[in-house]
């Protein structure tokens, strides 16, 4: 007789979304992400239509991981950029942005550490902000880069240091008064 013991896992939820110019990549980052295990909800867009705009889509993951806290989203566009100020606009959404692997050229903290790890300011966002949403520049990455930057970034834990906690405390300060 053998004894099984009562295990659950909890699958990570990701939310995906973009607009024509990442329709592409957003395809080949789910596939990639359901092969791993996660689970994920697409937010459009479904099909590459070059008058899209992204707001329509990354609205509904802005919205969605601002409503649940333990879950993250990528967002794609052609520089990602508008793409994270749209996700910030968010209550409880720390967007980051990331266009490419770039080696820090100076110390990466305080103690004065350094890295030449190209992939260093996603765990940086991680590990300091609890960055929630990873924007990425479409139109600057290769899948590949864009696959192993997603795997950093969702694999990368907020360190919960005080000091890192603080200021995250004080950004939601200010959510609650705008």
């Amino acid at each position: 007789m053998s004894n099984v013991s009562n295990v659950i896992i909890v699958s990570m939820k990701v939310y995906l979304a973009t607009d024509h110019a990442g329709f592409e990549l957003k395809e080949k980052v789910r596939e990639f992400l359901t092969k791993k295990g996660y689970e994920v909800e697409d937010c459009g867009a479904f099909s590459y239509e070059k008058t899209d705009d992204f707001t329509d889509f990354i609205s509904k993951a802005g919205e969605a991981v601002s409503k649940d806290p333990l879950s993250f989203g990528i967002i794609f566009g052609g520089s990602g950029q508008g793409e994270a100020i749209l996700a910030n606009k968010y209550k409880n959404v720390r967007a980051a942005l990331f266009y490419g692997p770039v080696a820090p050229s100076q110390a990466i903290d305080v103690s004065g550490n350094t890295s030449i790890d190209g992939f260093e300011i996603l765990k940086l966002t991680r590990a300091h902000n609890n960055s929630n949403m990873l924007s990425l520049g479409a139109r600057f990455l290769s899948i590949d880069q864009a696959v192993k930057a997603i795997d950093i970034f969702l694999n990368t834990p907020f360190s919960g240091e005080e000091r890192h906690a603080r200021r995250i405390e004080k950004i939601k300060d200010i959510e609650r008064v705008t």
